[in-house]
């Protein structure tokens, strides 16, 4: 954390740590001392939709309730791709009265595996829907339709209107991840997410309300390695940290 600090980081979004007490403890004696605000993920990993729904429960509520630290935000990895709607709703119905009962905004993130996998299925969530808010990770999205999305504008540019929060991951209609976002040969990814990020900037901007956001690029096999030696191609935390620069001096945050 103290690394995060030092180069800008305003906070952090990790899991939250369940039910180990001392996992717990350790985290929020960190973020107090490096000034660090906190983002919460919950989700849940059960193939039985109702078990899977009170493991998500469980994890929220103490999220939301813990006695240590607000968090900013909570994001959802919710349900399963295979569950049906009325499963799948059920988190939604779950995260909106525990937002309004706790003040924590929760978003619901547009991932891969999870009940948002794809564009159609996702704007038929927030037609149905009103308070479903979303973490857009719009990565994923470009894997599972394996393009830039430009053939589906309208759908797109529905679902912009309910982010509220965003993960900075670039992806390509190959791969949820580029190898390096500074890399010549990704110009034409970049340039398509930072469209999309714009548009949900510029509504939060016109609406005054907060915007936050991750800079996601993860660890191998999201990063790509070289045969054999498993050796990361690219550096993780400098992408990380060269995503922030350019999004802040973009969007002046």
């Amino acid at each position: 954390m103290r690394i995060s600090k030092k180069e800008g980081y305003e906070g952090i979004e990790v899991w939250w740590p369940g039910d180990d007490a001392k996992a717990q403890e350790n985290l929020f004696t960190a973020l107090k001392k490096h000034g660090l605000q906190v983002g919460f993920l919950c989700g849940g990993s059960q193939s039985e939709p109702a078990v899977h729904l009170n493991a998500f429960k469980k994890n929220l509520d103490a999220a939301t309730g813990n006695s240590f630290q607000k968090p900013v935000y909570v994001n959802c990895h919710s349900g399963k791709d295979y569950f049906t709607y009325e499963e799948n709703k059920l988190f939604i119905d779950y995260t909106t009265k525990k937002s309004k009962e706790t003040g924590v905004p929760i978003y619901h993130e547009t991932h891969r595996g999870r009940m948002l996998f794809c564009a159609p299925i996702a704007r038929n969530f927030i037609e149905k829907n009103p308070d479903l808010r979303l973490t857009l990770d719009i990565s994923h999205w470009c894997v599972v339709h394996e393009s830039l999305l430009a053939d589906q504008k309208a759908t797109i540019d529905i679902a912009l209107e309910r982010v509220s929060h965003i993960h900075s991951r670039v992806g390509h209609p190959q791969g949820a991840q580029v190898n390096d976002p500074r890399a010549p040969e990704w110009d034409g990814a970049i340039k398509a997410h930072l469209a999309w990020w714009d548009k949900v900037i510029e509504r939060k901007k016109l609406k005054g309300e907060r915007m936050t956001i991750l800079t996601e690029f993860g660890p191998p096999d999201y990063l790509q390695t070289l045969p054999y030696t498993r050796q990361p191609v690219a550096d993780q935390w400098a992408i990380n940290v060269y995503m922030m620069n350019l999004l802040r001096k973009r969007y002046q945050l």
